[in-house]
């Protein structure tokens, strides 16, 4: 009887271990592009940044490009696309410049996909920005990621268009 009750907990926690099993694997790499901050050249041959976020606080830009803290992604994905390099790279111009201000990145997914999956894919999220911060040469210190999964939904409701605003990492300045 007692062989019996052991081999039925090994059972039951096999089972309760492949249940919670994830297809997404949290340690993969991330692909981030190791780039340099955006520049441009002037008539007179100087090169400039283009955007000037050195001494704007984040906090108080309601206007500006650090204003913009929210990066999307595709389904699926946790790839930083083109159109929000611009924005990682803002922050990060700004955390360099400023070594006492933190940031949490928030990971979010949509609703589809279990609770686990979406947590381990928000997480993904959050360590693409992070590290596409800190290849811009942000100090580790100053950046940590989270994931909230589908938890934190921006736009409620079930069609593509909500889906694609949930799909994000959030840049919280702290």
């Amino acid at each position: 009887m007692r062989k019996l009750q052991t081999l039925a907990m090994i059972v039951s926690s096999a089972v309760l271990l492949a249940a919670c099993s994830s297809p997404v694997k949290l340690n993969d790499n991330v692909k981030v592009e190791d780039r340099a901050p955006a520049t441009t050249t002037t008539p007179d041959t100087r090169t400039v940044s283009t955007v000037d976020t050195g001494s704007t606080d984040p906090l108080n830009d309601p206007q500006g490009v650090l204003a913009k803290r929210s990066v999307y992604f595709d389904y699926d994905s946790y790839i930083v696309k083109d159109e929000f390099k611009g924005v990682v790279e803002a922050h990060a111009k700004y955390l360099v410049a400023h070594k006492d201000r933190k940031v949490v990145v928030q990971g979010n997914t949509d609703e589809r996909g279990g609770r686990e999956y979406n947590l381990a894919l928000g997480q993904k999220r959050a360590e693409a920005v992070r590290k596409s911060m800190a290849l811009l040469g942000v100090s580790e210190a100053q950046i940590e990621a989270v994931s909230f999964g589908k938890e934190k939904p921006k736009a409620l409701g079930s069609d593509e268009a909500a889906f694609a605003e949930n799909r994000r990492s959030d840049i919280a300045y702290q």
